[in-house]
């Protein structure tokens, strides 16, 4: 397990960031660690690199305890914060050789990993130089000097344009293949792209735990059907387990159900009973922001 997690509490005070938060995550997965602003994201993550410390709980990363076996966990993990923080007037190579000597990293291993984060062209360039597509590349670097079997990424792809996130997005599917990568956002684009799991955070609480299309199968679906005339939302309110129906256009509908069955069937029925002709019917799932909007709303 290279992440378990189990009942940890964390207060500010009188203000509760994380209340009894439970989870694991194996390897090799990405999973995306997802909640609006301030629902708890970056203090559970400054809490499994052991940058701060829960009032309650366990956490164990690589199986060391973050609060007994400090060491041991730094040595585990790659961590790239929000704030990428650089030497800006040192060269890429530079830097990267100032950190590495911390952990008595190779030059063999400060090449590899240059090259793995597509910074050869950059390496002999002061960071200052560089876009923000490649700080953050150089901030991957640094995570991964190391060697590190799980690699906690804090909003990794803040503020880059879009290139600049494909870019990154690719590079950190790449890393996931062989770790574990635990990777905190807010944007679902991010989520969609990279994730293989999600666990959703809450006013520092979880609220869902899934693979991406268990969250996806989990809520709802909807049905884009069109006829061959105007039918009246009422009438299309009949069916069963309706949560909403929209005339989108014309003569199209979206039928919103409260259930992951497929309503195809039931929709194709409806209309052969009631002799309106179908012209087209698909199903639509249900977009991840509004699956992220029901879930953190409350």
């Amino acid at each position: 397990m290279s992440i378990q997690v189990e009942g940890i509490t964390k207060l500010y005070g009188n203000q509760k960031a994380l209340n009894n938060i439970t989870f694991k995550v194996e390897k090799p997965e990405i999973v995306g660690f997802l909640g609006p602003n301030g629902a708890g994201k970056s203090t559970m993550m400054k809490i499994l690199t052991t940058y701060i410390s829960a009032n309650e709980g366990t956490a164990l990363v690589n199986g060391f305890d973050v609060t007994q076996e400090k060491p041991q966990v730094q040595l585990s993990v790659g961590y790239l914060p929000e704030h990428n923080p650089l030497y800006l007037e040192m060269f890429v190579k530079e830097y990267l050789s100032f950190n590495g000597s911390i952990y008595n990293v190779t030059k063999q291993r400060i090449n590899e990993v240059i090259e793995l984060t597509g910074l050869t062209p950059e390496a002999h360039k002061k960071i200052g130089q560089l876009s923000k597509g490649f700080r953050q590349r150089v901030g991957l670097a640094n995570a991964l000097l190391h060697n590190p079997d799980v690699l906690i990424l804090d909003e990794p792809t803040t503020g880059l344009d879009p290139n600049q996130l494909v870019e990154i997005r690719n590079l950190i599917k790449t890393i996931g293949k062989t770790k574990t990568v635990f990777l905190s956002t807010h944007i679902m684009q991010e989520v969609e792209a990279i994730c293989d799991r999600v666990i959703v955070i809450n006013k520092g609480e979880i609220v869902a735990d899934k693979k991406l299309n268990e969250l996806r199968d989990s809520k709802e679906q909807t049905v884009i059907v069109e006829f061959d005339y105007r039918v009246e939302d009422a009438f299309l309110n009949k069916l069963p387990k309706v949560k909403n129906v929209v005339n989108t256009h014309g003569f199209v509908y979206e039928i919103t159900f409260s259930t992951s069955n497929d309503m195809r069937s039931h929709v194709f029925d409806f209309a052969h009973d009631n002799k309106l002709k179908i012209l087209q019917l698909n199903q639509k799932n249900a977009s991840l922001e509004s699956l992220f909007r029901d879930l953190t709303s409350s």
